[in-house]
C-alpha cells in the first residue's frame, strides 16, 4: 500500500488516531474526515500529561478507526499549536468540520464534550471544567490513504 505521495505504508505499525469516543459522534466525525470536511482537531494538553505522551508532530501519522476499531484511514499531522481555549479561532473551528459555522457553535460542541461523563471518567475527574485559559491542543491533519478501498 502506498500514500497518495507514492510512499509505502504500513498501517498496521502506525498509532491508533481514536476521535472521541466509540458511538455516534466517532461515526459523524469519521465521517468528516473520509469525505474532507475536516482536517482539523483539538484535544486537551491535560489528556497529553495524563497520559504521558507527547504532543503530536507534524510528519507524524496514525490511523483512524471507526466506532468497531476497524483502520479507515491513515492521516498526517501537517501542524500543531498549543493555545489557551479562548483564542480558537474561526478558521480551525470551520476545519473541524462539524458544520459549525461561529467560534461560539465549536466550544459550546467541545465544551459539552469535555464535560460530558466519558470524558470527566477519562480525566479521573469528576467535576472536569475547562475556561478561556485551559490550555487545548489544535492540530491540522491530512488523509493519505484511505483504508476502505484496500
Amino acid at each position: 500500500m502506498t500514500s497518495d505521495s507514492g510512499t509505502p505504508l504500513d498501517p498496521a505499525s502506525l498509532p491508533k488516531a481514536e476521535f472521541a469516543f466509540p458511538g455516534p459522534l466517532r461515526d459523524r466525525l469519521v465521517a468528516a474526515i473520509l469525505d474532507g470536511r475536516k482536517i482539523a482537531t483539538t484535544g486537551l494538553a491535560v489528556e497529553y500529561e495524563l497520559e504521558g505522551a507527547p504532543l503530536p508532530e507534524s510528519g507524524e501519522r496514525s490511523v483512524v478507526v471507526d466506532s468497531d476499531d476497524r483502520p479507515v484511514a491513515v492521516v498526517e499531522v501537517t501542524s500543531v499549536r498549543v493555545v489557551p481555549l479562548g483564542e480558537v479561532d474561526a478558521a480551525h473551528a470551520l476545519d473541524e468540520g462539524e458544520g459549525h459555522t461561529t467560534v461560539a457553535q465549536w466550544r459550546a460542541a467541545h465544551e459539552a464534550f469535555w464535560h460530558g461523563r466519558e470524558m470527566r471518567s477519562a480525566l479521573g475527574d469528576a467535576g472536569f471544567t475547562v475556561d478561556d485559559t485551559t490550555p487545548v491542543v489544535l492540530e491540522r491533519f491530512r488523509v493519505i490513504a484511505d483504508l476502505r478501498t484496500t
